[in-house]
């Protein structure tokens, strides 16, 4: 790994947000600021026999693990590069067989642990900002993220007890998965599919900004932080910790459950994007104030009703969610309405697992101008959805859409995650195929 961009920054007090991280030189869209490899981190059990194990790399070719036959890797080396953390699963998993069942957030605090076992120096991730100086906002926690943490330390204890020698004490193991919880970052592909789960100190230095200046995207463990603004030197470098789709009243809730802190960034002083990401539908008679705010109470019912049906409902009776809102908001709600635009996107969803091209497509065309509209330049959430409309198209054998969608998916995935990127070169031969 490369310390381009390292040089190109410092860490700085700043004004009612703390530490943070400041630009010392000019950056451009597009250009990387730098790069943090992983210092833990762990794929997602649902990735296995897809990507490997410990590079993240996605091939069909790989070999598993001749232990535990759950572990894939590309060859021999990555097998021998994981085996120091994979070794904390191993045995586990062949003596748990299917009760094997910790949070992925277990196993990466295991994988935390392990490693403070054998690193004693500062790592190249921690060149800006070390794991031990996390903020974890235990002061704040609610009683219902306390008994998570609770949850997660019985299992860690359960799991990974006989396999890591002298666990820390109670309390420290509350404020080390804390610390994961409010600093923790999910690892994505170009779908924006989950990869895995990480910590990247010098990433999480960052303050939070609903008007980012940077994305943060990745190659293989590696987070490679790219500016989407210009930036000028003396400016406070900005990542988005949120999905940036909803109005500024719920992001701050969001920010404020999550990340402990009350949003005072442009957007969410001037609300410049609320007006039209509530567009109500043009009635004749327009519906009265009460009535809109009664429909945005059941559009946020819904969405949580619909989170936890994920996980026992069948994709039919998920599909009947969506439609059923659907038709209940568009009574009040314009099409480009974010709620409107959520339950499309769990409709799409839903629609591609069930293999329901049409649907899945018939969705994303609705999506795909409010998403460029709400999101900021260069949204990942755009590109995902060029990408997988670009995608759908094609196998429906519509080759014109197809590519110009999939054009449109690089233009903003070269800004994004670089234009050496393994992700943007794959599109590329996809658009190539087509000529």
């Amino acid at each position: 790994m490369t310390n381009e961009g390292v040089e190109g920054t410092e860490r700085f007090l700043s004004p009612g947000s703390g530490r943070g991280l400041r630009a010392l030189r000019h950056f451009s869209a597009g250009e990387l600021v730098f790069a943090c490899p992983a210092y833990s981190y762990v794929l997602t059990v649902n990735e296995r026999a897809a990507h490997c194990e410990y590079c993240f790399t996605r091939r069909e070719d790989l070999f598993k693990c001749g232990k535990c036959k759950q572990a894939y890797y590309c060859d021999i080396d990555c097998q021998r590069g994981d085996w120091p953390m994979h070794k904390l699963e191993c045995v586990a998993m062949c003596a748990y067989g299917e009760n094997w069942c910790p949070s992925e957030t277990v196993r990466l605090v295991a994988r935390i642990l392990m490693k403070r076992k054998v690193t004693a120096e500062r790592t190249p991730s921690e060149r800006l900002l070390l794991l031990t100086e996390f903020e974890s906002h235990l002061d704040k926690m609610d009683s219902e993220k306390d008994e998570m943490n609770q949850a997660d330390i019985a299992a860690l204890h359960h799991f990974y007890s006989r396999h890591i020698s002298d666990l820390p004490d109670q309390q420290a193991l509350i404020e080390l998965f804390a610390q994961v919880n409010c600093n923790g970052f999910t690892i994505e592909d170009e779908e924006l599919s989950h990869l895995g789960s990480a910590v990247f100190p010098d990433v999480a230095l960052m303050n939070h900004s609903c008007s980012p200046n940077v994305i943060v995207t990745y190659k293989g463990t590696v987070a490679e932080v790219r500016a989407v603004l210009e930036i000028n030197p003396g400016d406070e470098i900005f990542n988005s910790y949120i999905d940036l789709l909803y109005p500024t009243e719920d992001r701050k809730e969001r920010l404020l459950d999550s990340y402990f802190f009350t949003c005072q960034c442009t957007e969410c002083t001037s609300k410049s994007k609320d007006k039209a990401k509530m567009e109500i539908r043009k009635l004749s008679s327009p519906p009265k104030p009460e009535e809109v705010r009664a429909m945005v109470l059941y559009a946020k019912n819904v969405i949580e009703e619909f989170r936890r049906a994920k996980h026992y409902k069948t994709p039919s009776e998920l599909l009947e969610i969506c439609e059923l809102s659907l038709e209940k908001m568009g009574a009040i709600f314009a099409d480009t309405n974010v709620y409107m635009l959520h339950m499309m996107y769990q409709a799409m969803g839903v629609c591609l697992y069930m293999q329901d091209w049409d649907g899945a497509m018939s969705y994303g065309e609705k999506i795909i101008q409010p998403y460029s509209v709400h999101y900021p330049a260069y949204s990942l959430n755009v590109a995902s959805m060029y990408l997988k409309l670009g995608r759908l198209y094609l196998g429906l054998e519509k080759k014109k859409p197809g590519v110009k969608a999939l054009k449109k998916a690089v233009a903003i995935m070269e800004v994004a995650h670089g234009k050496d990127h393994n992700y943007v070169a794959e599109v590329k031969r996809e658009i190539e195929e087509q000529k």
